[in-house]
Order: structure tokens, then C-alpha cells, then sequence
């Protein structure tokens, strides 16, 4: 079975899935020393768009700052 295009329907798996998108957004922010402030963390880990935490996971690898994140 290709998961590749599944939507996830439920939302159990899909919080689970958003909760590993926002694990990576802080792993690539660690991985660069970047710090990463608790109003910062707490916005990632809260996130439920799995569109953004995406996004903010690109945006993770070429920023010079948390914050940056969210411009």
C-alpha cells in the first residue's frame, strides 16, 4: 500500500502525525544550534496544521533565529 498520498482520517493518527512534524521542527532547529525559546516551542508543539509544520520544517534549515519561523 503507497502511503504517499493517503489522508489520514482520524484524528488520533492525525495528531500523532502532527506531533512528528513538530518534533522535526525541533530537531532541524537543535541540529543548527539554533535556541529555540519556550513561546517558540510551545507555538510548534501546538500546532496541529501539518501543511505549516511543514513549512516551518523547510523554513528550520535556512533561518539564523527561532523567531524567524513564523515571519
Amino acid at each position: 500500500m503507497d502511503l504517499k498520498n493517503y489522508e489520514w482520517q482520524s484524528d488520533f493518527a492525525k495528531s500523532h502525525i502532527a506531533e512528528g512534524e513538530a518534533k522535526s521542527v525541533l530537531l532541524v532547529l537543535k541540529a543548527r544550534g539554533l535556541a529555540v525559546p519556550d513561546h517558540v516551542h510551545e507555538r510548534i508543539t501546538g500546532c496541529t496544521d501539518t501543511d505549516q509544520l511543514e513549512r516551518w520544517i523547510q523554513r528550520a534549515a535556512t533561518i539564523d533565529n527561532a523567531e524567524q519561523l513564523f515571519d
